[in-house]
Formats: structure tokens, sequence, C-alpha cells
């Protein structure tokens, strides 16, 4: 069988949260490390959101542990519709979804919509675009897609 994504690079973790400052202290306390600066998404005009297929505003607070090949990503989103605030209100507190980086985006996502995954979210960030696809039932977890234009 052919790897859908077209890689073997799982890339982070990625884990929602409702108060990331708190957060990020007690993961870098038991890591050891320094705490990695919060960075805010862009807004609909740079990123270019669409949630469930419709736009969206949503924002989130980020920052990132990197542990080598995967990184720790925190997400403390903004309340507005989007796959983190749904993790959030449906689950609680967690791991929201794995991420993989792909060679292609257009087939990563068309293999996975010939498995019956859909397109849940979408949107671009400086250096590429990522999408989560609506994994969960047939993986567990969600997927995020990270395609980077290096």
């Amino acid at each position: 069988m052919a790897n859908a994504f077209g890689t073997d690079r799982v890339t982070q973790i990625g884990i929602v949260v409702r108060n990331i400052e708190r957060t990020r202290a007690e993961w870098s306390k038991l890591l050891g490390v320094e705490e990695p600066p919060i960075i805010v998404t862009a807004g609909f005009d740079q990123a270019q959101t669409f949630y469930r297929g419709a736009p969206s505003e949503a924002t989130a607070k980020l920052c990132f542990f990197n542990m080598g090949q995967v990184a720790i990503e925190l997400i403390e989103p903004d309340g507005k519709p989007s796959a983190w605030q749904d993790h959030l209100d449906r689950h609680g507190e967690g791991v929201q979804h794995i991420a993989v980086v792909v060679p292609s985006m257009t087939r990563a996502l068309s293999a996975l919509h010939d498995e019956g995954i859909s397109l849940a979210m979408k949107g671009e960030y400086t250096g590429g675009r990522y999408a989560y696809v609506a994994s969960s039932e047939k993986l567990g977890v969600i997927l995020e897609l990270l395609e980077n234009d290096d």
C-alpha cells in the first residue's frame, strides 16, 4: 500500500489548551528548557483560514517546544469557529492533532479523500500552508498536513 502522505516525517503533536502561558510554564519546567515565545496566528486577510468550508476569522496563540524531529505545539484558540476551538469545546484540553510534512498538499488531500477522510480546516502561514483533515473516526486523532515552500 502506498503512503497517502508521500512522506514519513511526523513533525509535531498539537495540544489545545485554555491558558497557554500557564501550560507553557509547566512544560518548560518539566522539560528543563526556557519558555518558547508565544506567537499569534494571522487573521483571515493574511491566513485565508477556512473552517468547514467557510471563511473563519479564528486566530490562536501558539508556542513550540522543539524536541528533535517532533515539536510539541501548544494552541490556545480565541473562541471563534476553528478546529482548535471545536476540540476544546468537545473534548477539553489535550492532544488535538499529529502533523506531517507533505511534499504536495494537493496529492495528500486527494489520497486522504479517496480513503474517506475529508478536509476540515485550511490556511496559510509564512512559508507554507496547513490543512486539518477529519480523521478522528478512522485514526483516533486529527491529522494536520503541512506543506512548506522551501
